[in-house]
């Protein structure tokens, strides 16, 4: 901060600092405005004890009135679009306009000068703490209250030297105060408003870095859960989820089935038409096992070119309706185009949970052995049993 005006040196940071007190600036500037022109119009009942229904008295009467009304007029007028960044113009004209008014006093009423002294050292004050403004212009405000008031006292008052010198003194001690206080609330001020802006700083670095983790740590999980090609559960999260759900089943006593899913000739696909066809294919095949399953179904790629759905609820003939389903939508895939002679087909083995059965991987076995019963007899179907399979 500059050590004379008590501003940040940085012009973006100091007009940060006025914007982020515009709206206390406003209130504070038109409540001490208000109070300043209320005293300053109440000395109207001095001046008429001291000078009575005089031609003074009405020229008096006349330039307080000026001086309040302006000044009410202007807190209204800065209440609503002062602004110390962009108008600090309009923040000082109060200060000159109230200096000038006290300044008046002295040609109009020479004779109670000692009273005047008084009011100018309270003024200089209100100046640097009443009335809130940037110590530039509190300073200069100051200044030119306190020198026109010794010019309009040595010019209209006749004061001698020396007390034009106790006077000065006076004057200049009131404006050292004054300016000394004003720097110091500055400083203090500005010196707050970077700690909190440091504080909120290192609060949205910190904010930041808690959603960078959490970012990762979502990845980490999709990692840890999900088939990296085909965005599917992995085994060992379907494992866990599915162990669960037939665990489920077996205690409420409720169907429980489970599909192990072949693509037919991948490997054919793989040496015909290149590995990236295939993850093409592998991809395609994901994403119709997602729209054909239900939302309660677990679908995993179990591996390779192998995938294997857990359906809770559901029965056999359920499961062999939705098997054909899967195995129709997948012969109807858009890829066939592009794959020539090579058809796009798979073979299903459905395995049903016996009453009470909780071994997950002795299901899958049976499936499993339903799958490749389905391969032997010419792929392309889905196979319940042994002794049952509907051919395409």
């Amino acid at each position: 901060m500059h050590w004379l005006t008590g501003q940040f040196r940085d012009a973006q940071k100091e007009r940060y600092y006025r914007d982020s007190i515009q709206a206390q600036v406003r209130f504070e500037t038109c409540l001490a405005l208000i109070l300043a022109a209320c005293i300053f119009g109440m000395f109207a009942i001095t001046d008429y004890f001291l000078l009575g229904l005089t031609r003074e008295y009405y020229l008096l009467v006349a330039m307080r009135i000026t001086v309040v009304s302006l000044s009410v007029i202007l807190a209204f007028i800065i209440a609503r679009w002062g602004s110390y960044s962009e108008r600090p113009w309009l923040h000082a004209l109060p200060l000159w306009i109230i200096a000038i008014g006290i300044i008046l006093i002295v040609p109009l009423r020479p004779e109670s000068l000692g009273s005047q002294v008084t009011a100018v050292a309270v003024a200089t004050m209100a100046f640097y703490l009443l009335i809130p403004n940037l110590l530039t212009v509190a300073t200069s405000a100051s200044l030119f209250l306190c020198v026109g008031f010794l010019v309009a006292a040595v010019e209209f008052a006749g004061i001698t030297p020396a007390v034009t010198l106790r006077i000065g003194l006076l004057m200049v001690m009131a404006n050292l105060v004054g300016f000394s206080a004003l720097l110091r609330l500055e400083n203090l001020q500005r010196k707050q408003f970077a700690l909190l802006q440091e504080e909120r700083e290192q609060n949205d670095h910190l904010l930041t870095e808690i959603a960078r983790r959490k970012s990762l740590e979502a990845q980490l999980r999709q990692l840890a859960e999900k088939d990296a090609l085909t965005g599917l559960n992995n085994r060992s999260h379907f494992m866990q989820r599915a162990g669960e759900l037939l665990q489920l089943a077996a205690a409420e006593k409720i169907p429980f089935s489970l599909f192990m899913v072949d693509v037919d000739h991948f490997k054919k696909i793989n040496d015909t038409l290149g590995h990236t066809h295939g993850d093409r294919v592998l991809k395609q095949i994901a994403e119709t096992l997602a729209d054909s399953m239900r939302p309660t179904d677990i679908i995993c790629r179990f591996g390779g070119e192998e995938f294997v759905v857990a359906l809770p609820d559901t029965a056999a003939d359920d499961a062999q309706l939705l098997a054909e389903c899967l195995r129709k939508n997948i012969a109807s895939l858009a890829l066939q185009d592009e794959m020539g002679e090579l058809m796009l087909s798979i073979t299903v083995g459905i395995a049903v949970a016996q009453d009470g059965e909780t071994d997950l991987e002795a299901l899958i076995k049976r499936a499993d052995d339903l799958l490749y019963t389905g391969k032997r007899d010419g792929r392309n179907r889905v196979v319940l049993a042994v002794d049952k399979a509907s051919n395409s």
